[in-house]
């Protein structure tokens, strides 16, 4: 199970971070990845990270603005966003993968999060 929570409303050029929790005693084994769906748009890949938290792939709209991260202790994953955009609006959803590279894929996922609202205003 993934409860994912942090979104809010912030204006342009603020910073928030998501988190993503998760329970299971394998979390440590699973590829993580953020997805994220904006009003009237389908759902689009924004971040991913490998099990061990080496490997990562951004978004090029994201890229150097955001960052994932991950701590295997705590089962979570991160979503560091700063600089961010009106354009960023969306409900932001976290993903588990049993294959455990940090994979772009929707399709890659087995479990989702239900998502949390981030909407920047301008």
């Amino acid at each position: 199970q993934l409860q994912a929570f942090g979104g809010g409303l912030v204006q342009a050029g603020d910073s928030l971070r998501l988190s993503c929790a998760a329970s299971g005693r394998t979390f440590s084994t699973y590829g993580m990845g953020w997805f994220r769906q904006a009003p009237g748009k389908g759902r689009e890949f924004v971040a991913a990270i490998n099990w061990s938290g080496g490997s990562t792939h951004y978004a090029d709209s994201v890229k150097g603005r955001f960052t994932i991260s991950r701590d295997n202790a705590k089962n979570t994953v991160y979503l560091q966003m700063n600089s961010l955009k009106p354009e960023d609006t969306a409900v932001y959803y976290c993903a588990a993968a049993l294959v455990g590279r940090a994979s772009i894929k929707s399709g890659d996922y087995d479990w989702w999060g239900q998502g949390t609202l981030v909407t920047v205003s301008s």
